[in-house]
């Protein structure tokens, strides 16, 4: 089932609770009339509550919107740069000789091959980086530090490789960090009561059974569903949040890892 399906199925069904205790409240209303409720205004303390809790749940969601799609965006340039270094550090080894350049490419293809193809789906699932990844990238490592540079373009191609090295631990270390939720359990927590309660203080305002005010809980209830969905969906930005989250490996090492992989 997508997760598109599953969203409106669920606006669908809160959509439907908000009609249902409507209408059963007022049926309720409608058998006891000496208990009921007179609905021609709401006081204005309950008037005055609402908008603070409406105002105070919207603050807390266009923070949660704002963190996980900055976090969104730090994990998408976090393997760009990733992708960037790995591609510069093959190129910076042409100054070397061919057996040489070779090796570098090879180390940097087989590290590229394993992290698209297999530690990828291991991150998503697993929240982390895998072991043979470090060990390939150890490797790759240990491949540009055995090097001796024997000439000055050598030398000066040598340092940047080195540079280019700490770039990409860097990228992969943080690209690590991003594959876990951006937003801690309790801050669910206060989302979904949140949600709950917002949407039921709608009853607070004495809600009729008219089309029109029908119609605008439900748009209303339709609207905090699909904000909370928009935080979860973008929460873990290589499960969810990317479209093609290894677009820039793709790109930039195309002989490994060809479009239709």
């Amino acid at each position: 089932m997508s997760d598109w399906l599953v969203l409106l199925l669920t606006i669908a069904a809160t959509c439907a609770v908000i009609f249902v205790a409507v209408q059963l409240r007022h049926r309720r209303a409608a058998s006891r009339p000496m208990e009921t409720e007179d609905t021609t205004e709401t006081p204005d303390v309950i008037e005055y509550m609402t908008m603070m809790v409406g105002v105070v749940y919207a603050i807390v969601l266009g923070l949660a919107i704002a963190g996980v799609w900055e976090e969104r965006g730090a994990a998408e340039e976090w393997v760009r740069q990733e992708a960037q270094a790995l591609h510069e550090l093959g190129e910076r080894a042409q100054v070397f000789p061919q057996e040489t350049e070779a090796e570098v490419r090879g180390a940097v293809e087989r590290y590229v091959g394993y992290t698209v193809e297999e530690e990828w789906s291991y991150m998503i699932d697993n929240g982390g980086l895998s072991e043979d990844g470090d060990q390939l990238f150890a490797q790759l490592r240990q491949t540009v530090s055995g090097l001796q540079p024997a000439t000055a373009p050598q030398g000066y191609a040598y340092e940047g490789m080195h540079q280019q090295l700490a770039s990409a631990a860097e990228a992969r270390a943080s690209r690590g960090l991003s594959a876990e939720s951006t937003l801690p359990a309790v801050v669910w927590l206060g989302l979904i009561t949140g949600g709950a309660v917002v949407v039921g203080m709608l009853f607070a305002l004495q809600i009729r059974r008219t089309a029109r005010e029908l119609l605008l809980a439900g748009l209303f209830s339709a609207l905090i569903v699909f904000l909370l969905y928009l935080i979860w969906h973008f929460d873990f930005p290589f499960a969810r949040g990317l479209t093609d989250s290894t677009e820039a490996f793709r790109t930039f090492f195309p002989q490994v890892l060809p479009e239709d992989g």
